[in-house]
Parts: C-alpha cells; sequence; structure tokens
C-alpha cells in the first residue's frame, strides 16, 4: 500500500496549513486523520465544516455517538472507534452505548436502537431506504431533519472512515486506550 504522509503545520501543503492550525487550536493536538488528510486541503477542510454542521445538529451527545459508532463500526474503522469513544466520552454520552455499539448488542435504549437501525438501513441500502425503514424511525419520534442529518453524518464519517482504511491511519496516542 502506498505510504500517507502524517503532515504537520511545516510540511503540509499551504491551504491546509490553516486548517491543521485549527485543530490543533480546538483539539490540542493535530490528529493523525487531519494529518493524513492535509495532504488534499479540501477533503480536511470538507470533513472538518461538515464534522462542525453534524456536531451542531438536532441530535444530541447520545444520538451522534449513535450515529457516528454505528458508522464506524459498519466500516470497521479501526481509527475512527476508539478516537469516538474519546469523543464520546469527553461529550459526556453514556459509555454502555458506545459499548453496545462495538459488541453489537441492541442498545437499552429503544428510540437510540431505532436511529441505529435506520443508521445501519441507509448504509447497507446505500440510501434506497423502504418505507417500512422510514415509518419505524419515524414511530421512534425522529422525523424528516433527522433523516436528513443522518446523511449528514454518514457523509462525514465516510470521508473519515476511507481515508483511515486506504491510509491505515495510525491511531494517536490518547485514543490508543480505548481501542
Amino acid at each position: 500500500m502506498t505510504a500517507f504522509t502524517l503532515h504537520d503545520k511545516s510540511s503540509a501543503p499551504k491551504d491546509s496549513k490553516p486548517l491543521l492550525e485549527g485543530s490543533e487550536k480546538e483539539l490540542g493536538m493535530i490528529p493523525n486523520l487531519h494529518a493524513v488528510m492535509a495532504e488534499a486541503p479540501g477533503l480536511l477542510k470538507a470533513y472538518q465544516d461538515v464534522h462542525g454542521l453534524f456536531a451542531d445538529s438536532s441530535l444530541n451527545e447520545d444520538e451522534l455517538t449513535v450515529v457516528w459508532q454505528t458508522i464506524n463500526v459498519y466500516h470497521s474503522c479501526h481509527y475512527c472507534v476508539p478516537a469516538h469513544t474519546a469523543i464520546a466520552k469527553q461529550m459526556g454520552a453514556d459509555d454502555s452505548i458506545t459499548q453496545q455499539l462495538k459488541s453489537g448488542e441492541t442498545l437499552d435504549n429503544p428510540k437510540l436502537q431505532a436511529l441505529r437501525s435506520f443508521t445501519e438501513a441507509m448504509l447497507e441500502k446505500r440510501g434506497q431506504v423502504s418505507s417500512t425503514d422510514l415509518n419505524a424511525f419515524f414511530d421512534a419520534g425522529y422525523g424528516n431533519r433527522q433523516v436528513l442529518e443522518v446523511i449528514l453524518g454518514i457523509s462525514q464519517k465516510t470521508m473519515s472512515n476511507y481515508t483511515n482504511a486506504v491510509a491505515e491511519t495510525p491511531i494517536d496516542e490518547p485514543f490508543k486506550k480505548f481501542k
């Protein structure tokens, strides 16, 4: 496989330097995912922008965690599963949610399980979900906005999960304990 560079602010392409500075300022570090994405400034910017948009959606911390980790587990992302475990802890999401998602168990909360099932259906069916899938999601208390926000979350995680798969992004030290 082709080796991908873990860029820092000195080696990154010019248009990625301010993006990496923003990562460092916001996160206290340049995550290896961002370091890899810096090779393509448009990808790094899109990822950061979509992350911010999804984080500011109508979904709460537990729901964000369900969408992110459902996608990460579905794509077997060696990097994002531990990274989002750390993020979920930092956000104050319920630890049992992450554990149940990682182990494939049914979530204790039926509404969150409906979100997980809908997210999985969107992934498995590449967006071609059935009216049964939609109705189960709506019956759990979600609406059209959340359907579209799940698509936003899938967009974000597809960028990172695919990048990590091809680049074999090394897991950052702070995330290793969550493998």
